[in-house]
């Protein structure tokens, strides 16, 4: 966590890459068993001196995140990261997350015929358009719906997250990190078609569809009924509370950290930050999907095109150290010079970064696929198999290379900033270097862009599962609740924001693959159904 200085280079990776699943107390424990805040822990019962200068006093800002990482990260992370002894067998803590995660990919990949790799033409089609037809049900377009599951994955993760891999575990997290992207595309078809079968309209005229409804209803159906409204309660309280972590204050305080040190009033006063994106995200929330949907396919294509043609000049710059970057992503991909823990230890900061980035089989982007206008619930699936390509595969691939390239994860002055979980600041360094200067300002605005639209995407999730649970009168509370912690991302630490995120992120995809398992049947008819049309020509090309 940010408390570890420890560098890359003198601790292997199965030490330093799990900071997320070895969680640090908010608090260390004293001799006498009492607990003692981190300030005051090194200085035994000096707390209890009568002279205690006020430079000594933490901040009402460090107080408010000692107790969030207190009372909220650490306790839940016992539970999610339960690594069943691993780290005495193996020698590093594999959670069971992670083995879910990789496992469940694996298997839809695998029940779904490779439907990642045979209909990706197709998928492109369909988000061109070619399929669509008039008067179809759903409040948004293919494009609309693929470009606002976008905004909510690419962003902060591919930036922040990919360099956090890279600097905790090394070049060779990249590979694994492609591996879960490839896999993912099948997690998110089958997951977004699902969220189609099983969407209904709301009150308001709304769609309201996403894992809190097929987890309820689809379970149903296969004779499941109590189980079922089990894990749609579960998904749903544990997807606002993703949406107040990763999808939001993760963000803004991962977007602050890179620009405040070029913003001087951002030094001393971070929550001004906080209040700004508050009010910016706040004008767009309000509207729900549509302007959610609108500003999206705005903004993401465009700062997507200028963040990858930043990243290609730098790439085509370097070009002759390209050959070697990608074989050294490769062979310590697969390097067993450190051990077996080691190698485990990459793995795992792999599989948990791609997740992050891209969310397959987290089960938020179904929430946002639903909405969209088709009377054909496989075909939605399809183009969100496009999602993990895009994010994980060619995003945080590019974003990998331009870090290794660089060199900048291994620099002596860079290590505090691996320590500290600053990914931006390692990628803003890594555009520096390997471009111009003034790529940082490329880089400032392709993280808070992207950090905003991530924002109103994961808005949209959270207030679903919140009208799911509360009704839809009760939306505007979640919407309040919301922006508080867009305020909070700007004050909590980067390490209790990062862990939060993980915990919250990783924990929705416990109840929404065990549903999308057991429903998988009804995705493999239904896809069977649909492909053999496809084939036969039965769809009108429109364009």
């Amino acid at each position: 966590m940010g408390q570890d200085s420890t560098t890359t280079q003198t601790a292997p990776p199965a030490e330093v890459g799990l900071e997320n699943t070895e969680l640090e107390p908010a608090e260390a424990t004293s001799e006498n068993g009492k607990l003692q805040s981190p300030q005051n822990s090194e200085t035994g019962n000096e707390e209890s001196s009568e002279e205690h200068s006020d430079a000594d006093e933490p901040s009402w800002m460090q107080k408010i995140d000692a107790t969030f990482g207190k009372y909220v990260v650490a306790n839940a992370a016992n539970v999610i990261f339960y690594d069943f002894g691993t780290k005495d067998r193996f020698g590093v803590s594999i959670p069971f997350v992670v083995v879910w995660l990789l496992c469940g990919g694996i298997f839809l990949t695998i029940r779904m015929g490779f439907i990642n790799l045979r209909a990706f033409r197709h998928a492109i089609d369909l988000t061109r358009g070619v399929y669509d037809t008039p008067n179809e049900p759903g409040e948004v377009t293919h494009f609309q719906a693929l470009a606002a599951a976008l905004s909510a994955t690419v962003g902060l993760g591919n930036i922040a997250g990919v360099a956090i891999a890279i600097g905790t575990g090394g070049p060779g997290a990249t590979v694994w990190i492609i591996l879960v992207g490839f896999l993912g595309m099948t997690a998110k078809f089958t997951e977004c078609t699902l969220g189609q079968l099983y969407r209904v309209t709301d009150e308001d005229g709304h769609v309201l569809g996403g894992p809190m409804r097929y987890l309820r209803y689809g379970l149903k159906d296969i004779g499941l009924p109590g189980l079922g409204r089990v894990l749609a309660v579960v998904f749903a309280l544990l997807c606002i509370g993703a949406s107040f972590g990763g999808g939001n204050a993760f963000q803004v305080g991962q977007s602050l950290e890179a620009i405040r040190g070029d913003v001087d009033i951002l030094q001393s006063h971070p929550w001004i930050y906080g209040v700004v994106m508050a009010v910016a995200v706040g004008v767009v929330i309000i509207g729900g999907i549509r302007s959610i949907a609108a500003v999206a396919g705005k903004v993401v294509p465009f700062m997507c095109v200028a963040y990858v043609i930043a990243a290609l000049y730098i790439l085509g710059t370097n070009a002759s150290e390209v050959p070697a970057a990608a074989a050294k992503i490769v062979s310590e991909a697969f390097s067993l010079k450190a051990g077996w823990g080691a190698f485990l230890g990459i793995l795992v900061i792999g599989i948990k970064r791609a997740v992050f980035s891209n969310e397959a089989g987290v089960g938020s982007a179904a929430i946002a696929h639903s909405a969209a206008k088709t009377d054909e619930p496989v075909s939605e699936g399809i183009v969100a198999l496009l999602e993990p390509f895009i994010d994980t595969v060619v995003v945080c691939t590019i974003t990998a290379l331009v870090v290794v390239v660089t060199g900048v994860y291994e620099a002596p002055e860079m290590q505090e900033v691996i320590a500290n979980n600053e990914g931006a600041r390692l990628t803003l360094e890594a555009f520096v270097v390997g471009g111009h200067d003034w790529f940082r300002y490329v880089l400032f605005a392709a993280v808070v862009m992207f950090a905003y639209s991530t924002c109103i995407s994961w808005s949209y999730y959270g207030e679903r599962s919140w009208v799911q649970l509360f009704g839809v009168r009760s939306s505007i509370i979640y919407k309040c609740l919301f922006l508080c912690f867009t305020v909070l991302g700007s004050i909590i630490t980067r390490g209790n924001i990062l862990d939060f995120s993980d915990l919250m992120i990783l924990g929705m995809s416990f109840p929404n693959l065990l549903g999308v398992f057991l429903l998988s049947g009804v995705v493999k008819r239904q896809l069977d159904s649909y492909w053999k049309k496809y084939q036969n020509g039965e769809f009108p090309r429109m364009k």
